[in-house]
């Protein structure tokens, strides 16, 4: 097991005293006295991500800073630096430099992967399936060594995959350690991780061991291939159909469409394993030098597109979120919780929700307990409850996405021009112009040149792999 970086830890002068109840554990310590930090890099869930310098030695790093307040749980933050810390030293796999804590933040400072995400660059390239063979070892080493020291990802999906640099022989780097954990011999996991498209059929039945991440990769390897996602719906999931007979898989290598099948079969006991996968005669040697069709890369960067654009709206609509309303949904929670156990029973939900004026029946009292309780134990924690509710709060309800989409209007004209979403894409820090064009092309469905309201729901709805039943639909 990793430790918790204590190979990093700066000089003693630069630690304050030891606080009390620091979820790391260790001293307290500024930022600021260790590292410049720079310009905003990236943004998730959780947190967000900088350049930084260090002063010491003027090196560049990037430094992930959570802020305490979001924390779903202190042992999720520490399990994420341990596992960094546990699966560092690996080429495919971004390096942790050190792991800081201050009165609001948790601050993790590593490898800067400055060439983009596996998409940015795949894009601007020409490539064949030799080069699609290379670029997919090096995300198979990445889970291969995860899974030799026990470790699942549980989240792999391209923008989870970064160069090193611009230079055309740049390393390929897993990141993104949030919801990667420990797995033993024999063990099973039931909560429901991932994101849209690349999550495994045994995640949603919420029983689960390191094969998911073979699902998820293998996911990425058909749209490397064809520029289009294999699934688009649970059932779709569920099911694992395979489209090999549409453009361009006719023109695909048999050994390719081989290495698929076996990466994305349903059953994980029969699924190839990452070793196999390495030793598969289409990463070897089979792979021909025959550049992929044109339409892939034009499909790839429409996808690539319609992943930033949507990111953008939703952090439109997160930023546009008060803390009122937060604050309400956890007052809500704390009030139907009424033996004060940290989580909410059927009973209490039903109860709760009848006293704030619910004509919900009792099935559907059941079918939001059955959709929103991710670990399976018949109850709701405030994770799960908050999760259910937030989630029609970003994406459902229709006034989140119609200030949204004003946000992009800027002169309410009911339409999202060109001119426009250019306007947005830069403030962004996105430069590429070929996004917007991608963008208008997929999203605009009557093809006038610009997005409408309803173009602009359909394509924040779609894709949205959410829980079967209902989610939770109270204020």
């Amino acid at each position: 097991m990793g430790c918790f970086c204590s190979k990093t830890l700066p000089p003693s002068d630069l630690v304050s005293d030891q606080e009390p109840g620091t979820i790391l554990g260790k001293p307290l310590k500024d930022i600021k006295k260790l590292y410049i930090i720079g310009k905003l890099l990236g943004e998730g869930s959780f947190g967000k991500t900088y350049m930084c310098k260090e002063i010491l030695t003027g090196n560049t790093y990037a430094c992930k800073s959570i802020p305490k307040s979001k924390l779903r749980s202190k042992e999720d933050v520490k399990t994420e630096i341990q596992i960094m810390d546990h699966v560092s030293g690996h080429p495919n796999i971004v390096q942790i430099k050190g792991a800081y804590e201050d009165k609001k933040f948790i601050h993790i400072v590593m490898e800067l992967c400055s060439g983009g995400e596996l998409f940015d660059k795949v894009v601007n390239n020409p490539y064949s399936e030799k080069d699609a063979a290379g670029i997919f070892r090096s995300i198979v080493n990445a889970v291969q060594i995860c899974h030799s020291l026990d470790v699942i990802h549980r989240d792999l999906k391209p923008e989870n995959f970064l160069f090193s640099s611009k230079d055309d022989n740049a390393t390929l780097k897993a990141i993104d350690f949030g919801c990667s954990v420990y797995i033993k011999e024999g063990e099973t996991f039931e909560k429901c991780v991932g994101s849209d498209y690349y999550i495994a059929p045994e995640v949603l039945e919420r029983s689960y061991g390191k094969e998911i991440d073979i699902w998820s990769a293998g996911v990425i390897l058909y749209i490397l291939l064809s520029g289009a996602v294999p699934f688009k719906t649970h059932d779709d999931i569920r099911q694992g159909k395979l489209d090999f007979g549409s453009q361009p898989w006719p023109c695909i290598s048999s050994s390719a469409k081989d290495l698929i099948k076996k990466m994305l079969t349903i059953n994980p006991k029969k699924r190839i394993t990452a070793a196999e996968v390495l030793e598969h005669p289409w990463i070897k040697s089979e792979a021909p030098d025959k550049p992929i069709d044109n339409v892939v890369i034009s499909r790839l960067k429409q996808f690539r597109a319609m992943n930033k654009f949507k990111k953008l709206a939703l952090k439109v609509i997160a930023e546009g979120l008060s803390e009122e309303e937060i604050k309400g949904l956890k007052t809500m929670f704390e009030n139907m919780d009424t033996d004060k156990s940290g989580s909410i029973t059927y009973q209490e939900l039903k109860i709760g929700l009848n006293r704030l004026g619910s004509k919900l029946t009792e099935t559907e009292v059941k079918q939001l307990i059955e959709a929103a309780d991710v670990d399976g134990n018949g109850t709701l924690d405030y994770i799960e409850f908050i999760t259910a509710t937030m989630q029609r709060h970003k994406l459902e309800r229709d006034e989140h996405l119609y200030k949204a989409f004003q946000h992009f209007d800027k002169d309410n004209s009911g339409y999202i021009t060109r001119d426009e979403l250019e306007v947005a894409i830069k403030e962004d820090g996105m430069v590429d112009e070929d996004i917007i064009k991608e963008i208008i092309s997929e999203v605009d469905k009557d093809n006038d040149g610009k997005i409408d309201y309803e173009e602009f729901c359909t394509m924040m709805k779609s894709g949205n792999l959410q829980p079967q039943g209902k989610l939770l639909d109270i204020h």
